[in-house]
């Protein structure tokens, strides 16, 4: 019995052991077999982080006004008699634009001018009167009054006759015509819009924080959408000594020069300020940046040898980075990357740390300074 219990015993041992041995050998080949495998490389894309120069500037929008315009209306109701500009015209300070029908007021100025006269006839000849005693001094105060009086009605006449001609009240540009002859015209109706175009006007608004920024005279640089290849300068003309509190913003006006006349009231226009001397930063794709609540990253690429193979992989690595101000596509960063990194572009979301990588830059993102958004978008 004791010889048949140690042969069963034995042979529950062999058993066993070749049961744990072959499991041993199978995790042994398993974990052999997994080191060996290596994930699938990434396509991505990539730049070469490099120094750019940098103009610091404070950029705004606003709205362009004429130095003096106005739409321009009479104070009398009336019938359009004459007409003496076309649309579109360049008009000399106090020339006529319009008549109304005044032929009554005229003949009416004629009676009290007539009036006049013979007030002044009387006035004289009793003054003669009067030296030699021939007439009171109250007459002669009487004819006095008569006649101021008749110069006064006189003058209110020819105020009203002259209400009833329109002229420029400055040099500048005429719109479109908006009324024709033989029209009645109420009092304040809008007949034509005179603009004053050079120079111009640029009003824009400012943070408080750039206070200290700007200056009297400082210069500026105006870009429109409908000029886009075409850049305008200016200086800054005044400052509002008053900041908004609801907005906490400053009004800021620019002067621009506006000899061709491209520039017109109304447009909207983005000013740039050059606020201090340029600086080189390293400045990569604004894709290229992941922004996160925790902090801002990136992913170099490195190369990393492979150690079966001992050939050289690339392989992305996460790096948080510190960035600055942005222009356009571009972010500039202040730390976290060095010039000559290989930067990942596009396709972060599909790497972490260690992900091997292949680089194709056949598709790669914007990376503008001014990009420009055509007007058909």
């Amino acid at each position: 019995m004791t010889r048949r219990m140690v042969i069963m015993l034995i042979a529950v041992v062999v058993v066993f052991g070749g049961i744990f041995g072959f499991q041993a050998f199978k995790a042994a080949m398993i974990k052999k077999f997994m080191s060996t495998m290596r994930a699938p490389p990434q396509t991505v894309s990539a730049t070469t982080a490099r120094y750019s120069r940098w103009q610091p500037t404070l950029e705004s929008v606003g709205s362009l006004r004429a130095v003096k315009g106005a739409d321009l209306s009479l104070e009398v109701a009336g019938v359009v008699d004459a007409i003496s500009f076309s649309s579109g015209d360049d008009v000399k300070e106090g020339a006529v634009l319009l008549k109304l029908r005044s032929d009554d007021d005229a003949a009416k100025l004629v009676s009290l001018q007539a009036t006049a006269d013979l007030s002044e006839l009387t006035y004289q000849r009793d003054l003669k009167q009067f030296k030699i005693q021939a007439v009171s001094q109250a007459t002669l105060d009487t004819d006095a009054a008569n006649l101021k009086n008749a110069r006064a009605q006189v003058a209110q006449q020819q105020a009203i006759l002259d209400k009833k001609t329109l002229r420029a009240p400055f040099a500048g540009h005429l719109g479109i015509r908006a009324v024709d002859l033989g029209q009645y015209l109420g009092a304040g109706t809008t007949i034509v819009t005179l603009q004053a175009l050079d120079p111009i006007y640029l009003d824009f608004f400012l943070p408080q924080q750039a206070i200290d920024q700007i200056r009297l005279g400082q210069s500026v640089t105006v870009r429109v959408d409908a000029f886009k290849e075409q850049t305008f300068a200016g200086e800054i003309s005044a400052i509002n000594p008053k900041i908004d509190t609801n907005t906490r913003n400053v009004q800021v006006r620019a002067t621009l020069k506006n000899p061709d006349h491209k520039l017109l009231p109304g447009m909207y226009a983005t000013v740039a300020i050059n606020t201090g001397a340029p600086q080189n930063y390293i400045t990569l794709p604004q894709t290229a940046i992941t922004y996160n609540p925790y902090g801002d990253t990136v992913y170099v690429v490195e190369d990393k040898a492979a150690p079966a193979a001992g050939k050289p992989q690339r392989v992305a690595r996460q790096t948080f980075v510190t960035t600055g101000p942005t222009r356009g596509d571009q972010v500039a960063v202040l730390k976290g990357v060095s010039e000559g990194e290989t930067i990942v572009t596009a396709g972060q979301i599909k790497l972490h740390n260690g992900s091997p990588v292949l680089i194709d830059n056949s598709i790669s993102p914007t990376a503008d300074a001014a990009p420009v958004v055509p007007l058909d978008r």
